[in-house]
């Protein structure tokens, strides 16, 4: 299965982030081939307002699903009533995509009000219920905002996902999860966590310049960045970066 992840378009009503998530919904619209699904893995808004989130739902109307959870800039409120047309709630946001040949599930590691991740004892629950029924048949996707480890920048390590433990005993109780994906650290990047590959997806809005590349942390002229994944039915998945000009 072929799925595309983007991650924190920080929409706030200004033309530069508009025009920036709208270029590579453009681009992933005009795919000879149309991916199975989009990630979105969080910072969907800056400032969580039900105008940012209209604008989202606007912009994911594409012929293939688009699948999202939040990020810390994300309010679940507004989050759930103007992106998911759903009642507002300040509740995890958490959902499972079964597919043909593989499953995804979408989770809430915010903590509301602060900048670090945590998967709340509900979450984690959830998470091991549903990897339980699915189980083991197919290979599992597992996508939430804040890494479980490090990138090497002091910005996003000093705000990445808390209690990394529990969610490392999670992975060991179902080897089925193929792979772990992030966002929040607005580079492009790939590492392992409790043995399995954590895939760290570009940002929309700007890139971020790690201390060998320069004081100031915003490039704010890369262009926007995209991932897409490959996944077999063996559980084997192979990751390809791109810029959208």
């Amino acid at each position: 299965m072929l799925f595309a992840q983007i991650s924190d378009l920080h929409l706030d009503g200004s033309e530069r982030a508009s025009r920036r998530a709208a270029r590579v919904m453009d681009h992933l619209r005009g795919l000879p081939r149309p991916v199975d699904a989009l990630l979105v893995t969080g910072d969907i808004a800056d400032h969580g307002e039900e105008s940012e989130y209209e604008e989202a739902a606007a912009l994911f109307d594409a012929p293939f699903p688009v699948l999202t959870c939040p990020g810390n800039h994300d309010v679940r409120g507004a989050y759930r009533k103007a992106l998911l047309g759903e009642a507002p709630s300040g509740e995890p946001v958490n959902s499972l995509h079964r597919f043909d040949d593989a499953a995804i599930l979408m989770c809430d590691a915010t903590i509301p009000g602060r900048d670090e991740g945590r998967l709340a004892p509900e979450t984690l629950a959830w998470m091991d219920r549903s990897l339980t029924e699915l189980g083991g048949r197919l290979p599992v996707l597992i996508a939430f905002h804040q890494p479980p480890a490090p990138v090497h920048h002091p910005l996003p390590d000093g705000s990445m996902l808390e209690r990394p433990g529990e969610l490392a005993a999670l992975l060991r109780a179902h080897p089925e999860v193929a792979a772990v994906l992030t966002g929040h650290a607005h580079t492009a990047a790939v590492t392992t966590f409790a043995d399995r590959p954590l895939i760290v997806g570009p940002a929309v809005t700007w890139t971020l310049r790690l201390p060998w590349e320069g004081d100031r942390p915003a490039d704010r002229d890369q262009p926007p960045g995209l991932a897409y994944h490959v996944l077999e039915p063996d559980g084997r998945m192979t990751t390809h970066y791109r810029v959208v000009v």
